[in-house]
């Protein structure tokens, strides 16, 4: 069935789409009184999230946009020390919209929520003209377990983990646009899985980052200006996979500025780190995990080259890849 201007009316064609589709997949006692706010449980200090998702195409291997809207969230979340608990989903629908591509996608925001521990709550819908696409946005709530995690409180001495490889998401989206084929996949994937396994193994977190647009590259700036110390890593402990590599070698990308969706960073004091490395590789999303540099004195982000060289790593200017998110 095509969804068209009539389904925002928020006549019989509404009700129709919101109980046929979302209340089928969102199912929970909260989002089924289908009140005009939701009524939430929360006990302790939390931490609040928005995001907007227009990825392009809507899907590609290793999810779609309903993934990466429960994962971007869940992730922006879970870095500041949160536990996921609450979302909200808005959908804009352009007239021409399949019901079924709709449904697929609610689906698979089911699903990933359900891995992530989160109920949607809360929701709107619009039709607009246009050519079929579908555009997402979702708020979180999570309850704060760790408080002091923070882009402003790394040390020197302390060092940089990174969860796993680098690139994947990027690649997958733009190898679907040019119509490439290979086995990459995204890694879009819910993070806070990782983050727990950390804090109940008291391991001390200075701070957290998912590395999604921008890159790594522009992460390790954020850390530098906001702490006020140098990013200093080693290209040789940065994990790439072979086919990534093959992929940027033939079309002169840079994995450092590459899109992620299931990757992050952790900053965390040296004595800790590879307890750190050995907890985060147990889990299913941080088995490449490994140390990749450190904070020393100074300012910006410095890596050491393969070939033993110095190069001084910037933060992304202007656009790397348009809509990827």
């Amino acid at each position: 069935m095509k969804i068209d201007i009539s389904y925002g009316s928020g006549g019989k064609q509404t009700s129709s789409l919101i109980n046929d589709i979302f209340l089928k997949n969102f199912d929970n006692e909260v989002l089924n009184k289908l009140e005009d706010a939701a009524v939430l449980d929360v006990k302790n200090r939390i931490a609040y999230t928005t995001d907007s998702f227009v990825v392009t195409p809507m899907f590609f291997k290793g999810g779609n946009i309903g993934k990466l809207a429960i994962c971007g969230t869940v992730n922006d979340l879970s870095m500041m020390g949160a536990r996921p608990r609450y979302l909200t989903a808005g959908f804009i629908i352009e007239a021409g919209a399949d019901s079924e591509m709709i449904d697929q996608i609610a689906h698979t925001m089911r699903v990933t929520a359900e891995e992530a521990g989160v109920k949607i709550v809360a929701g709107d819908t619009k039709v607009i003209e246009g050519n079929g696409n579908v555009y997402i946005n979702t708020s979180g709530v999570g309850e704060i377990l760790k408080e002091g995690i923070s882009i402003q409180n790394c040390h020197p001495g302390d060092m940089i983990l990174l969860s796993g490889n680098l690139g994947e998401h990027h690649a997958a989206i733009m190898s679907e646009r040019m119509g490439i084929e290979n086995n990459i996949a995204s890694d879009c994937a819910p993070l806070f899985s990782i983050v727990s396994d950390l804090l109940e193994n008291d391991i001390e977190i200075r701070c957290m980052r998912d590395v999604t647009r921008g890159g790594l590259a522009t992460v390790l700036n954020e850390v530098s200006e906001s702490s006020k110390c140098r990013v200093e890593i080693e290209e040789e402990a940065l994990p790439v996979s072979d086919e990534v590599k093959g992929f940027c070698n033939i079309l002169g990308l840079d994995p450092l500025y590459m899109a992620n969706e299931g990757k992050m960073i952790a900053v965390i004091p040296g004595e800790q780190s590879q307890k750190a490395v050995e907890v985060m590789r147990k889990n299913k999303y941080g088995s490449h995990a490994t140390i990749i540099g450190k904070i020393t004195e100074g300012n910006g982000v410095n890596m050491t080259t393969a070939l033993g060289g110095n190069r001084m790593i910037d933060i992304l200017y202007g656009e790397g890849l348009p809509r990827i998110c």
